[in-house]
């Protein structure tokens, strides 16, 4: 690869993600979340009450992130948070009776986006998109030597679950 085809490949995976994660906040706040806040919800959401340290290490972001976020999805009533009984030191958080109501609003709002994000393509589309991205976000990963953070989608998405500690 030469430097003009890097250029324009780094310029597009760069517009690609300004330009999502502007309309997922445009498509979020129709459902009073900010971006960031919905990836919680759907974790909470598929595996149940999980410790902040399993949020944090599902998001691929630091501790002091999570524990920021799940207190302002506390202050809006979405979660809740207990002791751990297996661990003293551990929060559970899990969702509260108005998060799990979230979850079908949630769920159209992502139908949304990921409407809305491939409307205009005239070339590709479909599975062949998905295993594209798939793979681009499994490269990107490896290459910064990020945390394993699944990006192909789960066949139970979004469903409630009773999770052990």
């Amino acid at each position: 690869m030469d430097y003009v085809q890097a250029r324009a490949l780094n310029g597009a995976i760069r517009t690609i993600g300004m330009r999502h994660r502007a309309l997922a906040g445009s498509v979020l706040r129709g459902v009073g979340l900010a971006v960031g806040q919905e990836a919680l919800i759907m974790e909470l959401g598929e595996n149940g009450p999980r410790t902040q340290a399993q949020l944090a290490a599902a998001a691929g972001c630091e501790p002091p992130t999570i524990t920021s976020a799940v207190r302002r999805l506390e202050a809006l009533g979405l979660v809740a948070r207990r002791p751990s009984t297996q661990d003293r030191r551990a929060m559970v958080v899990e969702l509260t009776p108005s998060g799990r109501e979230l979850l079908d609003d949630l769920a159209a709002a992502w139908v949304q986006l990921a409407e809305a994000s491939v409307a205009g393509l005239s070339r590709t589309g479909g599975e062949d998109l998905l295993e594209a991205l798939g793979d681009l976000a499994d490269s990107l990963r490896a290459a910064s030597g990020g945390p394993e953070t699944p990006f192909r989608p789960k066949p139970r998405m979004l469903r409630d679950h009773e999770a052990p500690e």
